[in-house]
């Protein structure tokens, strides 16, 4: 039961960065590809229908963390307090964001709540980056299995390590442009007119950015946890996510050129759901890995709930599960097509 829970927890937390992630993506764009006023309505109507129903899988994954594996939710988030207060308020930053822009026409208004969006998804790709570069490094737990880290370290290969320091940015930084990539690609997806056409250029751009920073994160990370590498070789199912990713994110180019807006997208989704699988299954059974002494990891197995409970929420995550995706699929099927510039309020 423990690894399917692991499995199942791994795979929401993948959707949730896929659904979630073109919302920042767009964020992020959003003062780029759109230059008026009705092209900013533009960019924000093509997320209006579902950017708060994404943020629903964050959620379910922290309740699925809670309801599986407590002692390592217990462990988590007294050692992640501050950068999950963090990342609340930028959650609810966004949220009003996008909620209040409309609700006056002055300019300084709509400028400021377009600023807050756009800063506030930069920060929060680059914090979720960091936060799955503390879980592939791994933090101080000791024997209690509880751990504290400071928000900074000093920045140094050498130096103490932190929530954010320079391995931990770095996977933030290559996050922030996986998801730019991802975001514009949505755009072109859903929008029209100048809009999808400033946002096809970006993604071009981005792929290569995306390259390049993948290349140099992958070293990085040979770097801090070789052993991560050594698992994912060791393995099939690994090894078989691996080849889903970069299946994904080659296609994405010949998607675009081909004009295959929605297949250039779902390519981009399967590329990060591919690299985020290949990593929990590179890491397992660990879900809190100790860089004191691996003895004292927090795994699967250690930090599992009983198992009549594990049964019992099996049964009942089925049809939860069930009704969430149908509910999703109804969401993007009723407002498919694109999205007509300044047409529509968000």
């Amino acid at each position: 039961m423990a690894a399917l829970w692991f499995g199942l927890l791994a795979g929401m937390l993948a959707v949730y960065a896929v659904l979630d992630g073109f919302d920042f993506g767009v964020g992020v764009l959003h003062r780029f590809v759109a230059r008026t006023d009705g092209e900013r309505q533009q960019v924000l109507a093509t997320i209006g229908p579902v950017w708060d129903g994404n943020e629903v899988w964050l959620i379910a994954s922290g309740g699925v963390l809670f309801l599986a594996f407590p002692a390592a939710y217990a462990s988590g988030f007294s050692g992640f307090y501050l950068p999950l207060m963090i990342v609340l308020w930028l959650l609810i930053l966004r949220g009003l964001s996008i909620e209040l822009r409309s609700h006056e026409a002055h300019p300084l208004w709509r400028a400021f709540w377009d600023t807050t969006l756009q800063v506030a998804s930069v920060l929060m790709a680059v914090v979720l980056g960091a936060a799955l570069g503390n879980v592939i490094r791994g933090v101080p737990l000791d024997a209690s299995g509880y751990f504290q880290l400071p928000l900074f370290g000093n920045f140094s290969p050498w130096g103490p390590t932190g929530v954010l320091d320079w391995y931990t940015v770095a996977v933030g930084v290559l996050t922030l442009a996986i998801l730019t990539l991802h975001g514009a690609l949505y755009l072109v997806w859903k929008a029209e007119g100048p809009v999808a056409e400033r946002a096809l250029a970006i993604a071009r751009r981005m792929w290569w950015v995306v390259a390049v920073l993948g290349v140099a994160a992958t070293a990085l990370t040979w770097l801090v946890q070789p052993g991560l590498y050594a698992m994912i070789g060791s393995r099939i199912w690994p090894m078989a996510l691996v080849a889903v990713a970069l299946a994904g994110y080659l296609s994405v180019p010949i998607r675009l050129n081909r004009g295959e807006e929605r297949s250039a997208f779902l390519g981009s989704a399967a590329f990060i759901l591919g690299i985020l699988a290949a990593t929990a299954a590179g890491l397992y059974p660990n879900i809190l890995s100790s860089n004191i002494d691996p003895q004292f990891s927090i795994t699967a197995q250690s930090a599992q709930a009983g198992g009549y409970g594990l049964r019992v929420a099996l049964i009942w995550w089925v049809p939860g599960i069930l009704l969430a995706m149908g509910y999703f699929a109804h969401l993007f099927w009723r407002f498919r097509g694109k999205v007509a510039g300044g047409s529509t309020e968000p």
